[in-house]
């Protein structure tokens, strides 16, 4: 075959056109702000929060809590999660998949193979009037070369496809550790608060035991009615009826932090991390909704996915057009194993076209599907974004309201405490009876136990905010690469 057309197929086939979309992201949302009216202001005297506004969310955001315990425990989940593992372990499979389809879409596929077969022929088969041979052994050595022509860019589009499947194996992967951060320090900052409720409630019960207790006596005395009693029973066996609740939920905190940091939950101990020990963040950094979509990796792996999409429309159109491939081959073909280097006598160079005509309307059905996937890709992307938008402003509502409710906790609570010690000193001096003052310390441990519930709900929210923004970035990855 002469070889000018070969080589006006190659460079046809490196400076062809790629038919099919060529992928532009999205625009980013056009709104400045999350919510209606703006939550980015101090929300309370007691405890300022601002939310000045940012070029990038903070990566490193858990450290914001001044707590070492819950460092070490983030950085326990980051390192040892099987989730994480596994997200490695996909993101790598899909790096080699990459690399296996560019291999076969730049480089050609060449073989070598190596047969011996006995064999016998019998001329007179093919009218040959001469005496049969006897059988003989045919050796055959041979090199094969074959590679596909990428004239209309279905091989491209194909490797594009792949590589956004890279993408988004990536963007997962830095998903899954904002989320494995997030739950270990919402599941912490929930196991904390409720260590302090369970503390408070059976500091509440004793309290009220000892109520009880003296309300017996009176009863026996003849001070008292059977239905104060009962009524004092009443409310702490109520109280008491909390615990177990309490309890079952913190030890539930505790076992999803193991699991969460690799462990065993019979090896939950997180005693280190209580209320007290967390600071509430003085400020946290928002930015605008198009920075939110260029960061958050769900985002970013949404739009990986419709990238994929646009790709696959690629190759479902190059699928129509005709496709040619080279293929060459030299060999030797020998009676004895020795003459095999002697020379090649054996080759062959070829070039195949394939143009699909008629496949019962196969292949435009598959280009139609192609595009109805992405513009399901397209929508899924949209409802990702609104999604990631709707938790942010959620996250804002909701710090706006628990400062609000904190404040006034903290209010009861230091009214409930001055009163407390009034009556600490009323009784020192004989001006309040011993009910009275162990009735004032059960309203000051109740006030105390409404502000552990809120200052916990303050910090969860906060934790929530800081995911929700969607702080992976460059410092994450790097501290969290892969050994």
């Amino acid at each position: 075959m002469p070889m000018k057309p070969i080589l006006t197929l190659c460079a046809l086939a490196l400076c062809g056109c790629t038919v099919g979309p060529d992928f532009h992201a999205p625009a980013a949302p056009e709104s400045q702000s999350y919510v209606r009216t703006s939550s980015q202001q101090n929300l309370d005297t007691a405890a300022p929060q601002s939310f000045p506004s940012s070029d990038h969310a903070l990566p490193l955001w858990w450290k914001q809590f001044g707590s070492d315990a819950l460092n070490v425990l983030v950085d326990r989940a980051l390192n040892d999660s099987p989730t994480l593992a596994q997200a490695r372990a996909k993101l790598t499979q899909a790096r080699e998949d990459y690399r296996a389809q560019a291999g076969t879409t730049y480089f050609p596929a060449i073989d070598a193979s190596l047969s011996g077969s006995r064999q016998k022929v019998d001329p007179a088969a093919f009218g040959v009037p001469i005496p049969s041979p006897g059988p003989f052994t045919l050796y055959d050595a041979s090199v094969s070369v074959s590679y596909t022509l990428n004239v209309f860019g279905g091989e491209r589009r194909a490797l594009e496809s792949v590589r956004a499947q890279v993408d988004y194996q990536s963007f997962e992967l830095d998903a899954a550790r904002l989320s494995i951060a997030g739950n270990v320090v919402s599941t912490a900052i929930r196991r904390a608060s409720l260590q302090r409720q369970i503390t408070l409630t059976e500091r509440l019960v004793d309290a009220q035991s000892r109520q009880l207790a003296i309300m017996e006596g009176r009863l026996n005395a003849g001070g008292i009615a059977q239905f104060d009693v009962r009524s004092q029973r009443t409310l702490l066996e109520q109280t008491r009826a909390s615990l177990p609740s309490l309890i079952t939920q913190r030890d539930q905190a505790d076992h999803r932090l193991a699991v969460l940091t690799g462990a065993e939950p019979s090896k939950a101990d997180f005693d280190a991390i209580t209320l007290e020990s967390l600071h509430l963040p003085d400020s946290v950094p928002l930015t605008l909704p198009s920075t939110l979509a260029r960061e958050r990796p769900d985002i970013r792996a949404s739009e990986a996915l419709l990238h994929q999409a646009s790709a696959n429309v690629g190759v479902a159109t190059a699928d129509l057009y005709p496709k040619f491939s080279l293929s060459a081959g030299a060999g030797s073909q020998r009676t004895h194993i020795g003459d095999m280097l002697n020379s090649l006598n054996v080759w062959n160079a070829g070039l195949n076209l394939t143009q699909p005509i008629f496949h019962g309307g196969e292949l435009r059905a598959k280009k139609r599907s192609a595009e109805a996937a992405y513009d399901a890709s397209l929508q899924s992307y949209r409802q990702t974004v609104l999604d990631a938008l709707q938790q942010v402003a959620d996250s804002l509502t909701a710090l706006q309201n628990d400062a609000y409710t904190l404040r006034a906790r903290e209010v009861a609570a230091h009214e409930a405490q001055a009163n407390l010690d009034i009556a600490n000193a009323r009784y020192a001096a004989g001006g309040v009876s011993r009910f009275d003052l162990l009735d004032t310390q059960r309203q000051a441990l109740q006030t105390q136990l409404d502000h552990a519930l809120a200052q916990g709900n303050r910090l969860s929210d906060t934790a929530a905010l800081y995911q929700s923004l969607g702080g992976a970035g460059e410092d994450m990855k790097a501290a969290y690469a892969p050994q």
